[in-house]
């Protein structure tokens, strides 16, 4: 069955599958680097063949799926995504998709509580794994690659200086950072501009970091870390920020998180989301993914996100779509990862880090592929809140870019 899937789908590249009974079939146009999958179980190629968005992420984890070296997953899923590209396998797996996206409102419930155990199943996780792939600064969203030769470490920071530009920030506004994560945007924030900022995250373990390098870099004063759902805060914010959150707000919650941005912000506020998205059409969720990695999680497409904003009277005012910014900044975690293949095992074990390599390839084929993308949302509540050209963005960047990152003294911070 799965070969059979696989001569209808590939076209170009040179794919070939040995499964457990020794059978040899090659797939492509033999152009590119050839790659060999193994399957070492019976019937796994039937299992393959009727639900491949789950099973063949667990047959790589469980080791029932191998990839001659020295390809790698990536490689496989590379040939098999770049001749899928935004379209479904076969005719039974668009029947699948259907359904689960009838019921992806069930899926993507996400009260509080639930909430907060979706996120500990992926943040909580220990932290050396993090550090095994992140930058320096521990973001974990995409970067903003200015030049093709751009760093993970230089690429990072341009993330955090292109948001800070389009939030047109000044001295002592008041931020909040929906989603902080290790509290790096934060504490840029901080240290470019004196602002005070709020972070709050549902992640203990994020939260304990965050707040330790608040403290270490002289920042307490300025920055406020709380374990904290963004639902319950109630004061009002010049400047709302949320960087790779909304991914977990959930269908379901869309209007809900629209509301409350609103009502969080002043007047004369703005807002900035940043979040992965899709062009194509709204779907669901991967079910691999969402069983082993991001569970109530999900990608939306811009029209699930506009009606939202239009009916909460957050006024869209830039909307910037970064295309492979997500699949370059995928590749260089997906290195470093690879590189500190044992230390990762050590953590846990040899599938824990097969399933996390399975999760850094699949999500950059993905964005190279499959028509995902990142949405920055820059948003109002006042039509002439901003400047009316996007000079004072390039203008903010350049200041910055040349400044060094110690601007408490002269912001009277």
């Amino acid at each position: 069955m799965f070969a059979f899937v696989l001569d209808r789908l590939i076209s170009h590249g040179n794919l070939t599958l040995v499964d457990a009974s020794g059978s040899v079939r090659t797939f492509g146009d033999g152009s590119g680097t050839p790659v060999t999958m193994r399957l070492h179980k019976t019937h796994l190629e039937w299992e393959l063949g009727f639900n491949p968005y789950l099973k063949l992420g667990e047959a790589y984890m469980d080791g029932t799926l191998t990839i001659d070296p020295p390809a790698r997953i990536y490689d496989a899923l590379d040939i098999i995504l770049g001749n899928v590209g935004i379209a479904w396998a076969h005719p039974l797996a668009k029947v699948v998709g259907r359904i689960r996206r009838v019921k992806r409102r069930i899926d993507q419930f996400n009260p509080v509580g639930k909430a907060k155990t979706n996120v500990a199943h992926h943040y909580d996780l220990d932290a050396g794994l993090y550090d095994l792939f992140l930058d320096s600064d521990k973001q974990y969203s995409c970067a903003y690659f200015e030049t093709d030769d751009t760093g993970l470490e230089e690429a990072q920071l341009a993330k955090k200086r292109h948001i800070a530009a389009k939030l047109n920030l000044s001295p002592g506004m008041r931020v909040l950072d929906i989603g902080c994560g290790w509290g790096g945007m934060a504490l840029y924030i901080a240290q470019e501009t004196g602002a005070h900022v709020t972070g709050v995250t549902l992640s203990e373990e994020q939260y304990k970091i965050a707040t330790e390098r608040a403290a270490a870099a002289g920042l307490s004063d300025l920055v406020e870390f709380r374990l904290q759902d963004y639902r319950h805060v109630d004061e009002t914010f010049d400047r709302i920020v949320s960087v790779g959150m909304y991914e977990h707000v959930g269908v379901h919650h869309y209007d809900e998180f629209a509301a409350k941005v609103c009502s969080l912000l002043t007047p004369q506020g703005i807002a900035l989301i940043h979040t992965i998205g899709r062009l194509d059409e709204p779907g669901a969720t991967n079910p691999w993914i969402a069983k082993y990695i991001f569970p109530g999680g999900y990608i939306p497409a811009l029209s699930e996100v506009s009606p939202t904003l239009e009916r909460h009277q957050l006024l869209l005012t830039d909307l910037e779509v970064l295309r492979l910014h997500y699949a370059e900044t995928l590749r260089h975690w997906r290195d470093r990862f690879l590189a500190r293949w044992e230390d990762a095992v050590a953590l846990y074990d040899e599938p824990f880090a097969r399933m996390w390599e399975f999760y850094l390839a699949g999500s950059e084929t993905s964005f190279r592929h499959e028509g995902m993308v990142v949405f920055q949302f820059q948003l109002t509540r006042q039509i002439n809140t901003l400047p009316i050209t996007r000079d004072y963005i390039f203008d903010w960047e350049q200041t910055h870019r040349r400044a060094p990152q110690t601007k408490r003294a002269a912001s009277g911070g």
